[in-house]
């Protein structure tokens, strides 16, 4: 046995449907065996809040060891998990296919699917995670549920607090009357023929996100590929399901998978990319649900066929070349890597496209935001958010960037926040955006 392996992390399966897996004293056998593990490691101590909490748990406790935790205490633990992946990836000795066989992130999930079927996952990030239903009720009272949503709004957000545990002063997205989808339908665009890249057709994934609270990302894209001579269709099934599997809803995103998959398998047929305007979705279609549904051959036909936006065009770089026409932007761009990016294992592809744009700095944050989707907008949570992401606001802060980017369009709304904690009236010159938006922006788009 090695004490610590080399080799590239693999992930096996989630045995989400054996009993075994939802049986409570199995369960705690694991977390008690890897808990263990990391206790004598503590390679993890600063990645987020679980590691510091766990290690709180042992040295308080009377024997200074994991006998003398009580199970019950595990659940802050896996409450401050926000299934970002990075301990798994970047920080872990002991994954697969090291024999310990570590899986911190999908650990903290399999106590979260025993939770849900036990009935005891909050009411209110429940709600949240049926991010669908959200949009198509929002779409039509945008204007009414932003003005409420506005962290600036004192009169609706202490009682959103109160009554809902979403912290007042927590950035929140905005909904738009008009989906990508609508946007899409509505506006044509011509190809660039004479583009080195034309010929590529690519379906545009446009993820719940992407389609209700910021279409101004895939509408970039859009202009973008167009002008690259790439062939473009805005297609959304339904959402990838992250939101659910945060919840521990294993079953809900497997339902989710196979749906969105055989849609977009229709694409894949008649010759088109797969594009997914959201790293989280990204990630969850290339690698989680592989594991979730793994007998699905659709699944796995969508998971070879998925690219993360900027991985695309930074494709299109290497392969045919970049359309002319980028111009430099004023000032430096500061490029937060996304966990759910980095977790993608494809490389700093975001920084690599906006390195496209001529006579422009690219400053890279590579430390957590802090924000871990929902998580990071609760009462309980939104300081612990702030608290993991300070390294990187400050960074960012750092660098003098006017543009702050990220894959994660929720990371870069809340280092905006980091750094207005830090330097108020720094914040008032700062903006957050997608790459892909800053590389239209350097087009003229």
């Amino acid at each position: 046995m090695r004490e610590g392996s080399l080799d590239a992390p693999v992930r096996h399966p989630i045995d989400w449907k054996s009993p075994d897996f939802y049986d409570e004293e199995k369960l705690d056998e694991e977390l008690r065996r890897v808990f263990d593990i990391c206790h004598g490691c503590r390679r993890c101590f600063n990645l987020c809040d679980s590691f510091p909490r766990l290690f709180d748990l042992v040295d308080e406790a009377p024997s200074e060891e994991l006998d003398t935790v009580e199970s019950k205490d595990f659940k802050s633990v896996v409450d401050a998990c926000t299934l970002c992946d990075m301990c798994f990836l970047t920080k872990c000795p002991y994954v697969p296919p090291h024999e310990f066989n570590l899986d911190f992130p999908h650990l903290m999930l399999r106590y979260r699917a025993v939770e849900k079927a036990k009935g005891e996952d909050k009411f209110i990030p429940r709600q949240l995670s049926k991010t669908d239903r959200n949009g198509k009720l929002a779409k039509h009272i945008a204007p009414l549920a932003n003005w409420a949503s506005d962290r600036h709004n004192g009169a609706t957000r202490g009682v959103m607090q109160s009554t809902l545990g979403i912290h007042k002063d927590a950035a929140l997205p905005k909904y738009h009357t008009k989906t990508l989808e609508d946007l899409a339908a509505a506006n044509a665009l011509t190809i660039n023929k004479g583009a080195p890249a034309f010929g590529r057709k690519a379906v545009l994934y446009a993820t719940c996100f992407g389609n209700y609270n910021n279409p101004d990302t895939g509408e970039a894209t859009r202009k973008v590929l167009a002008h690259n001579g790439v062939e473009t269709e805005v297609v959304y099934p339904g959402c990838c399901g992250m939101p659910l599997l945060e919840q521990g809803d294993i079953e809900a995103v497997a339902e989710n998978a196979k749906s969105v998959a055989q849609e977009l398998g229709q694409w894949i047929d008649k010759g088109y990319d797969v594009i997914a305007l959201v790293s989280s979705c990204a990630l969850m279609l290339k690698f989680e649900w592989p594991l979730i549904v793994p007998q699905s051959e659709s699944v796995k036909k969508l998971a070879g066929q998925t690219f993360d936006v900027s991985e695309y065009i930074v494709d299109i770089s290497k392969k045919e070349g970049i359309a002319e026409g980028l111009e430099p932007l004023e000032g430096p761009i500061s490029m937060h890597l996304a966990c759910h990016a980095r977790a993608q294992n494809m490389g700093a592809k975001g920084a690599e496209m906006l390195r496209l744009i001529p006579k422009t700095r690219v400053a890279i944050v590579e430390r957590c935001s802090g924000h871990g989707g929902s998580w990071g907008i609760m009462e309980e949570n939104f300081e612990t958010a702030l608290k993991v992401g300070k390294v990187a606001a400050s960074n960012a802060l750092k660098s003098g960037a006017s543009h702050i980017a990220s894959e994660c369009p929720l990371a870069a709304e809340h280092l905006l926040q980091g750094i207005e904690r830090q330097d108020a009236e720094a914040a008032k010159e700062k903006t957050a955006h997608h790459p892909i938006q800053l590389l239209a922006k350097s087009y003229g788009f």
